[in-house]
């Protein structure tokens, strides 16, 4: 979290739609923490998008657009790595933003196996928020449990490797 990720996706759909290419933007429907219209960046950007309950109305919204853009992907259910491999093959660019692994540093699926059939990856990095140095892992402060809890500053901190281990089972 906070490395930037819906940052980075709007960026590269705006450059999309600035080459005039059709673009069709996706979020999880669970996702409603800035906006249930717009995929919202932690910045405030935004871009308009669609929510959807399931991976497969991505395959039936996309239509003839040339770029497709998912945020939260990690929320989506498994189909969503055929979709995506479907609307691949068909043409079409597939940009997909989200986390690599939970809040137990356990790999997120269906992050996982996206990652493994991208042709392209850019991993993103946040600040860790006790040392300063770069941060791949999300350390859950709240004491909920479950791998899905949405938030933001109030639940999660962004920490390095060494942060993260080191109070590891503190507060998870």
């Amino acid at each position: 979290m906070f490395s930037g990720k819906t940052e980075e996706l709007i960026r590269r759909l705006n450059r999309a739609r600035i080459a005039r290419q059709k673009v069709e933007i996706f979020k999880p429907a669970i996702d409603k923490r800035y906006s249930e219209e717009e995929v919202v960046s932690h910045n405030a950007n935004a871009i308009r998008s669609t929510s959807v309950q399931f991976a497969q109305d991505i395959l039936l919204l996309s239509g003839d657009c040339h770029v497709v853009g998912i945020d939260e992907a990690q929320f989506m259910d498994k189909s969503i790595v055929e979709i995506t491999n479907k609307l691949a093959n068909s043409g079409k660019r597939i940009i997909i933003a989200g986390l690599d692994m939970d809040y137990l540093g356990k790999p997120f699926s269906p992050m996982s196996e996206l990652i493994s059939i991208a042709e392209y990856v850019t991993k993103t990095h946040a600040i860790c928020m006790k040392c300063g140095a770069v941060a791949s892992y999300s350390y859950r402060i709240s004491g909920e449990k479950g791998q899905v809890v949405l938030g933001e500053t109030d639940r999660y901190e962004a920490r390095c490797r060494k942060c993260f281990f080191e109070n590891f089972g503190k507060s998870q």
